[in-house]
């Protein structure tokens, strides 16, 4: 196989690319340095595009290695054919490898083995060959020994070698699957008391062929937790023929073929194939579950930023009170504690002079509430009370819901307890909810990204796939935006391409030992931070106050010499940058320039002159900025409020393969249907809206017992 050819043709790019991305993932380059620093060789493959070229060629690998070792396995049993190399030359996955080594392969004792070791191989030849004129009981008694003692053990033994041959065949197994796919059913009946959220799947049938991934998923999850009844429905006959046609010559041994055809079908084939049709489709839903899930997270991380504020963080609860916790611009915390809006106390009074006399002392401006339990009686309790605050004070607060997925699981943890070590664990939630809105990617990079809460099945799908998956994109997500290296946590650092966490440990111990970092080479004084991992990081990292302007923008250090003669072209200088009304001037002119000319001139590479320009436009900026902010309220929605026809403004807080759930402000997400996303036809929730958009949606259901509502974004101007 052309490992270069194959990956060129499924990802529609051309073969140089591959062989130029391969030469540098072996040379030891990340994605994200590839994707941002090297877009000349590569010819400009985006970070996603990468991604899928290196997992596609580390399977492409594992797979070719896999052949090897077949090819040579079954050398050495002497074996080996032609035909054999030539099907293990053309097999495109393990799975077809697999089948193809399946009759080499050492086997456990079967009835076919145990047949064979009394000698009944060659009487199952002769009924193969189907080419004796005598009876099969007349050639059966000169196969008899003191293991086979009658003709009918004898036959049974050959019957048993065939049904084996015939299982193994990698041939058969694949038109089998063929079959399988083109007519098969997955089946679906409960299998005791009937749940109701698996009540669609009893006496449920879909054909195999055009079952969505969720639907694979949810029926997974109703047989493990063993509510439902899972089978495959296949086109029985038509396979038996197709064997028939294949084993059967003549008449001769007609009848006891088609018996051992029937039994390697039954017995061996059927369930062999059952699970691995179920496994091909656990697969294919995984893989899709964690694209969603990816594209998510990658939102959710790359959400806006709200900078320069003082945030509450309002966690909210019942019994155990509403933690409170204040936290400058900056992120450091000023203040704690606890009040009691909630059930059972219902300390409405006493809760409302406690968080006026917040917002009065630390000037907040704004009330970050989490989503969890009574998060809508906290949101009614902070509504009425910045409504207080603004007739009786002239302050405006505002306040949001953010999610706080996962928030119990950073307080618990190590890093936070290394982090705040002299707060109880229930405060953390609140200074974890809080900073999520100054800096969403900041404080969930603290989070394994399976708790984040977001996508579909996460705890279904692997586990390993979905971890590597989301390690790629929390890197992407981190790279994309670049890292401030005099104030990033060890847990943002340790993301930044070429950084690990010893590396992102030391930095931090650096910088606490010597002071703020004044430039980026002083890295190379950083422990473990030899040159390979510099030029990785160097790029990514960003040094708002030293002493050169350029580190504080994504040039890296290899192109300083063409920003700087590129700047000078044009009359300015890196000091330059620092200066407000100088900054527009150089933008205005970057604008004006032929870059084709300009790249000429300045011999370098046309997509690396575009990104050095998009650089020098606006250093310092975060890209997050052109994101949605979140929707700041100052008062509450009920869902008795609620009327079918109404237009609300919403936020998408999740994606899934069927729609996606968006919050307007009432106790639950509202669910657009994926038929319900736009007046066009919609082939995947992603291609419509993204995690963190601001939509308009109408209410077109209200179920009032479950409190569950349904939205559409159709024919909304």
């Amino acid at each position: 196989m052309n490992i270069v050819e194959t990956i060129a043709n499924e990802l529609n790019i051309k073969n140089y690319q591959v062989e130029k991305t391969i030469e540098l993932i072996d040379s030891g380059n990340t994605i994200p340095f590839i994707a941002r620093y090297r877009k000349e060789v590569t010819g400009g493959l985006s970070d996603e595009t990468l991604r899928n070229l290196d997992e596609r060629l580390k399977y492409l690998r594992n797979l070719e290695e896999r052949k090897e070792e077949v090819k040579t396995s079954i050398d050495n049993q002497g074996k080996l054919t032609e035909e054999i190399i030539k099907n293990l030359e053309i097999a495109k996955t393990l799975a077809e490898v697999e089948d193809i080594y399946r009759p080499y392969k050492q086997k456990k004792k079967t009835r076919a083995t145990v047949a064979k070791a009394n000698g009944l191989e060659p009487l199952a030849e002769i009924i193969k060959e189907q080419k004796e004129t005598r009876s099969l009981e007349e050639i059966a008694k000169e196969y008899l020994n003191e293991n086979v003692k009658t003709v009918e053990e004898a036959i049974q033994g050959a019957k048993d070698i065939i049904a084996e041959e015939i299982s193994d065949d990698a041939e058969y197994r694949k038109q089998i699957k063929k079959l399988y796919y083109r007519e098969g059913y997955i089946c679906t009946k409960n299998a005791k008391e009937e749940n109701p959220t698996y009540s669609m799947y009893n006496d449920f049938k879909e054909k195999i062929s055009t079952i969505p991934s969720h639907r694979i998923l949810a029926i997974n999850r109703g047989e493990k937790e063993e509510f439902l009844k899972v089978t495959i429905e296949k086109p029985v006959d038509k396979i038996l023929g197709f064997i028939e046609r294949k084993t059967i010559k003549n008449d001769k041994y007609e009848q006891i073929l088609k018996e051992t055809i029937e039994d390697s079908f039954k017995r061996l084939i059927e369930p062999s194939v059952d699970r691995e049709i179920r496994a091909d489709l656990t697969e294919k839903a995984d893989k899709q579950a964690i694209e969603v899930f990816g594209k998510n997270a990658k939102q959710l991380l790359l959400g806006a930023p709200l900078k320069g504020l003082t945030v509450l963080g309002f966690d909210p609860a019942y019994r155990t009170g509403c933690k409170l916790a204040v936290i400058d611009e900056t992120g450091k915390v000023l203040d704690t504690g606890v009040i009691y809006p909630t059930e059972p106390q219902n300390d409405i009074e006493g809760s409302e002079k406690e968080l006026i006399r917040l917002i009065v002392k630390d000037n907040i401006q704004m009330i970050a509430i989490g989503n969890g339990t009574a998060s809508r009686e906290s949101e009614s309790f902070v509504a009425n009370t910045i409504k207080k605050v603004k007739e009786t004070l002239h302050k405006d607060v505002y306040y949001t819901i953010v999610s706080e997925a996962g928030a119990s699981v950073y307080s618990a943890s190590k890093l936070a307890s290394e982090e705040y070590p002299d707060l109880n664990v229930s405060l953390r939630g609140a200074i974890s909810i809080a900073r999520r809105l100054q800096d969403p990617l900041a404080e969930f990079v603290k989070i394994d990204p399976k708790a984040i809460g977001i996508g579909q099945y996460q705890h279904d799908v692997d586990q390993k796939k979905l971890s590597e998956s989301l390690e790629g994109v929390v890197e992407d997500a981190v790279n994309t935006v670049g890292v401030d290296v005099n104030t990033a946590t060890p847990s943002l650092l340790s993301y930044v391409s070429g950084i690990n966490k010893t590396i992102a440990k030391n930095i931090v111990k650096y910088r606490d030992e010597n002071g703020a970092i004044k430039e980026r080479k002083e890295l190379l004084k950083v422990p473990k931070l030899g040159k390979v991992a510099y030029e990785q990081c160097a790029g990514f990292i960003r040094i708002p106050y030293g002493k050169n302007p350029l580190e504080n923008t994504g040039v890296h250090p290899e192109s300083y010499e063409i920003a700087e003669n590129l700047l000078k072209s044009i009359g300015f200088d890196k000091k330059d940058l620092l200066d407000k009304e100088k900054q527009e001037k150089i933008k205005k002119t970057l604008a004006s320039q032929n870059v084709s000319e300009l790249a000429k001139k300045l011999n370098v590479g046309e997509m690396t002159l575009e990104d050095i320009i998009k650089e020098l436009s606006k250093p310092g900026r975060d890209p997050r900025e052109d994101m949605p902010k979140p929707i700041l309220r100052n008062d509450v929605l009920k869902f008795e409020d609620l009327k079918e026809g109404m237009i609300l403004t919403g936020t998408v807080r999740n994606i899934t393969d069927f729609g996606a759930f968006v919050d307007v402000g009432v106790k639950h997400d509202g669910l657009v249907h994926i038929s319900e996303l736009s007046d066009k036809f919609v082939k995947r929730p992603t291609d419509v809206v993204s995690i963190g958009d601001i939509v308009k949606v109408k209410v077109i259901g209200i179920d009032s017992e479950r409190q569950k509502v349904k939205l559409s974004m159709k024919n909304i101007d």
